[in-house]
């Protein structure tokens, strides 16, 4: 190969984190015209003619005099890339910046951050794209095109809301923290979703009328089948890319390419879409922020509303966080005045009614799942339309414990619960699946067994003998239903597998929310607030929505329909004890030996409190840090050098020795982690 001079820096796709750095290689002459920042390359790595996939991230002359004296530094030969796997510049400038800080944020690797934002290469779908780009009459870039011109479009009407108010926010670019109204709305061809997903578009449809592109994220497909429909009604010429890991792979892609022409659009998905490759981004809006499906289950674990917020940084755009109820981190954010508030014209919200059991005149009746006042409402409410029963299990007796000494019932093989898949089963393991025919305590050897919690099989089970007659209809993560007729029916439904009914249910019964609030966790009152919240906007006007068991400050801040008043309460709760979002937290898991080694390095940081180490698995520890948001980076830095210490020892072991993969693990901002 004849070099060229040039120099291709180049971030080698790979989650090793002692790669997580630009490495330089020269350009051949036959590559040149080919090579550009963003493209897919393979580059020759160590030795053994062993190719690697990277990204290229900058192209440069080193000989050149506006050459940095970084860039101009390394004067030595360098290895050639090996090829151009594709001309598509499918890394963005935006994109990678965004990668880089959040990985650094979280002390993670860049490549695992970009994997999220570019989907695996389809080739016939690519090829096809290209050859619409070189189209005649098609063009790449902005500037052949010169700026995209902004549709015309009618202004929303933002309908409940101060005359004015969003639309302000989007046209100067401001952070607001949305309160959603609570209620249903039916669209033209029928339809009904929830009042928030037609917010929702009419914020998209507002930043698009500005020829800027909008991000929109919500937390499943069930949410982007309502925005996608209130989209159609608003703006169905408008392009629209909805980015989805439920669509198969060549759909994926194909809708991510789509992002890449200089055009703006509206782009629809999941917690990944806040990573899409968007022209002249105008808008990142992020409906019910809460959810625990945005944060990300693989490394660096970043939450969607955290790259939201990176992302708003660096582009400068609206950001809009918009839900029924209020997350605690977005409660500081608003009592820091980095982002104000929005709320409805009007207080509409659901009829909350509290039950409490204790107001039943009998012992019979305070120990009842459901009070005589939800029977009551169900029954009255069937008559005219459907009723939903919100549950805490899917399932039909997710949990099973001994008759004799009530102690929970365990698998003998993996120590899981055991569970009943329906009445006339064998109970078997909620985890491995082994059947437990023939079950002995390892307590006190009894044999029998007893239903503890009730699920959705055997709570439908029990309604149906109750109200005999009456249409019974189970949703839940088994059993998916997104729509609902207006006719009678009893609906039970796990939290956030609610159908959308016509018209709204006319009684809502919410129970098993003493379970719920059982659950250890920091984010259990809140996280509570939230499926009720939720479960009531699907009332029709004026219907009852029951709480039953529940009291206390949860109670009275849904039935005032006040979700920002607890979540103030909760942080300065949690700023007392100094417990997230008020400090960031970090966990340090590994052998005693790395986890001391990794806190040794966090010595010169100021003002942490570190938490252990404690034993978790053997042989491996945990120890927690906590640290003011100030510290980040330096805390970032340091676990980030005791990872790649830690992952760089590993070595080809010597003859008959073994060498151990490294343990060490760092996760930042777990919300399950206290």
């Amino acid at each position: 190969m004849t070099h060229t001079g040039l120099v291709a820096r180049v971030l080698i796709d790979s989650p090793l984190p002692q790669l997580d750095h630009l490495f330089d290689y020269g350009v051949p002459a036959e590559l040149v015209g080919q090579v550009a920042a963003g493209v897919r390359v393979k580059v020759p790595f160590r030795s053994g003619g062993r190719v690697v996939d990277a990204y290229v991230i900058e192209v440069f002359d080193p000989r050149a005099e506006s050459a940095s004296q970084t860039d101009a530094a390394y004067r030595g030969a360098l290895s050639p890339l090996d090829s151009v796997v594709s001309t598509a510049v499918v890394l963005t400038p935006a994109v990678w910046k965004l990668a880089r800080r959040l990985a650094d944020r979280a002390a993670g690797n860049a490549s695992d951050i970009i994997r999220l934002a570019v989907p695996p290469r389809q080739v016939r779908v690519e090829k096809a794209w290209l050859a619409a780009q070189a189209a005649p009459g098609a063009s790449s870039s902005e500037a052949e095109t010169g700026p995209a011109q902004a549709p015309a479009l009618a202004t929303p009407a933002f309908v409940g809301y101060p005359t004015g108010r969003l639309d302000t926010a989007i046209m100067e670019h401001h952070r607001v923290a949305v309160a959603a109204i609570p209620e249903l709305v039916q669209l033209d061809d029928g339809a009904t979703i929830g009042r928030w997903a037609q917010t929702l578009a009419e914020l998209a449809v507002a930043a698009l009328g500005t020829g800027q592109s909008a991000i929109l994220c919500v937390p499943d497909f069930r949410d982007q089948d309502q925005v996608q429909a209130a989209l159609a009604q608003l703006a169905p010429t408008l392009p629209l890319s909805r980015v989805d890991a439920r669509q198969p792979n060549p759909d994926r892609y194909r809708a991510f390419l789509a992002c890449l022409e200089p055009a703006p659009r509206i782009i629809l998905g999941n917690r990944s879409a806040v990573y899409a490759p968007a022209h002249r981004l105008g808008l990142i809006a992020v409906w019910d922020d809460g959810d625990p499906l945005y944060t990300e289950p693989l490394s660096p674990y970043v939450n969607t509303r955290d790259a939201a917020l990176v992302r708003q940084q660096d582009s400068d755009c609206a950001l809009v966080l918009l839900g029924h109820s209020r997350s605690v981190e977005t409660q500081r954010l608003v009592e820091l005045g980095y982002l104000s508030e929005v709320y409805p014209a009007a207080d509409r919200h659901p009829r909350i009614i509290p039950t409490d059991f204790q107001s039943e005149p009998d012992q019979q009746a305070r120990a009842a799942r459901i009070p005589s006042a939800a029977w009551q409402a169900a029954r009255e409410a069937l008559a005219h339309g459907p009723v939903l029963v919100q549950v805490a299990s899917p399932g039909y007796a997710p949990m099973l414990a001994c008759q004799s000494c009530k102690k929970a019932a365990r698998c003998t093989h993996c120590q899981g619960p055991l569970g009943l898949k329906s009445a006339s089963a064998v109970p078997s393991c909620r985890w491995c699946g082994a059947l437990a025919a023939g079950w002995t305590c390892a307590h006190c050897e009894g044999t029998t067994l007893r239903v503890v919690t009730l699920g959705t099989g055997r709570t439908a089970e029990e309604l149906g003998r109750a109200f005999p007659g009456a249409r019974v209809i189970v949703a839940d993560g088994e059993h998916t239903i997104q729509t609902l007729s207006a006719q009678p029916a009893l609906v039970i439904a796990t939290r956030g597998a609610e159908p959308v009914p016509t018209g709204g249910y006319r009684a809502i019964l919410v129970l098993d929310g003493e379970r719920m609030l059982a659950r250890e966790s920091l984010r259990v009152g809140e996280d509570c607030l939230r499926w009720w919240a939720n479960a009531a906007a699907l009332a029709a006007p004026g219907a009852p929505v029951l709480l039953a068991g529940v009291g206390g400050a949860l109670a009275r801040a849904l039935n005032a329909w006040r979700p920002d008043i607890f979540a103030a309460s909760e942080l300065a709760d949690r700023r007392q004890l100094r417990f997230p979002p008020a400090v960031r937290v970090a966990s340090v898991t590994g052998t005693a030996a790395d986890v001391d080694a990794a806190l040794t390095d966090l010595g010169a940081v100021d003002g942490l409190d570190i938490l252990g180490p404690v034993d978790t698995e053997a042989p491996l520890v945990r120890a927690v840090v906590r640290f003011g948001y100030a510290r980040g980076d330096e805390v970032a830095h340091a676990l980030k050098a005791a990872v790649v210490r830690n992952a760089a020892r590993r070595r080809k072991p010597k003859s008959g020795s073994f060498q151990p993969a490294p343990t060490l693990k760092v996760r930042f901002d777990d919300p399950e982690l206290l």
